[in-house]
């Protein structure tokens, strides 16, 4: 069955069968898509600004803001990764996306946290990496995922006397826990979990953040505790991804986090990603895309079915900073 008769067909059920395909889904059917399941899902009434291709393209001009960016990676990210002993290229979990900055005239800072380390001491070291660079100047951070939390808690509990923290702007961050979090740590279980932890401590992995992410610790214990500093200005995006394809690295968390959160990148939820202003929801993205990591393969498919390019990683990035610029910030 060819994508144009079920295009065409909508009305007569073959739409949902289209939007589960195992190709990418176009963006005017994951509008479509988005705009049927609203009727039906009061969870899709609740993801303010959708953002569908506002960052499909790279403008021509963005402002840049007068103060330094720090780039706060994920779970289990890094600043760079060297392999090969060196021979091959690093590895950048900002994907493109420092470059880009840097040249746009923005100072950048990246700091490298513990991979899997508890929110303090991934926080701890995002100070240290942070007052170290910058040198007594004002900054903005940007944090993808668990990113936003190590910030919130350094601004809130940490306060290093140099570090002047003047946004935080966090892009999927699990404020409010993941159900993926919780859903994990069930499987493995009470009777399981210490020496699933010993043996992953003792080959030099930490295991601190696992247990912070479920929507208990973070819902119950950290945001009470972790009240936002009325001197910085905190800002925030969501993302929510189309139905996984069957090879799909988010397919099974997908599924789980849509049935106990609602919408999701595939490892976050709208609802947990909004903190302060809430700037939107980035349509037909999922987390890894945020990064800029699977967009080349994503781009290739929908060039193959006619569809141009939704969602940019630098261009969203390079328009977050001249948000901040515009904010004087």
């Amino acid at each position: 069955m060819s994508l144009y008769r079920c295009v065409t067909n909508h009305r007569n059920g073959l739409f949902t069968i289209c939007a589960r395909s195992v190709w990418a889904t176009p963006w005017s059917l994951a509008r479509g898509y988005s705009t049927e399941r609203s009727k039906h899902d009061p969870r899709l009434k609740d993801l303010g600004k959708e953002i569908y291709n506002e960052y499909a393209a790279i403008k021509e001009h963005y402002a840049t803001p007068k103060h330094p960016v720090v780039l706060a990676h994920g779970l289990l990210g890094f600043a760079e990764l060297q392999v090969v002993g060196g021979w091959l290229p690093a590895i950048q979990y900002w994907r493109g996306i420092t470059d880009a900055l840097k040249a746009n005239g923005v100072q950048v800072i990246t700091v490298a946290v513990p991979p899997s380390g508890s929110i303090q001491q991934r926080a701890e070291k995002l100070a240290g990496g942070i007052a170290q660079v910058a040198k007594d100047k004002s900054v903005n951070i940007i944090a993808h995922s668990m990113g936003g939390l190590d910030a919130r808690y350094m601004i809130s509990h940490l306060q290093p006397k140099n570090v002047d923290v003047r946004s935080l702007v966090t892009v999927a961050s699990p404020h409010r826990g993941s159900a993926f979090a919780d859903y994990l740590l069930k499987e493995i279980g009470p009777d399981h979990i210490q020496s699933v932890y010993k043996f992953v401590e003792g080959i030099g992995v930490d295991t601190g953040a696992f247990e912070q992410l479920t929507l208990k610790y973070m819902t119950k214990e950290f945001n009470p505790e972790t009240p936002d500093d009325p001197n910085v200005r905190y800002f925030s995006y969501g993302a929510r991804m189309d139905p996984p394809s069957l090879f799909s690295p988010f397919r099974h968390s997908h599924k789980i986090i849509t049935d106990m959160e609602g919408p999701n990148d595939g490892l976050v939820s709208v609802t947990s990603s909004r903190w302060g202003s809430y700037k939107g929801t980035l349509v037909g993205v999922s987390h890894l895309d945020l990064i800029n990591w699977t967009n080349r393969l994503k781009w290739t498919l929908q060039r193959w079915m006619g569809q141009g390019p939704s969602f940019n990683a630098i261009a969203f990035y390079l328009d977050i900073v001249d948000m901040l610029a515009k904010e004087d910030l």
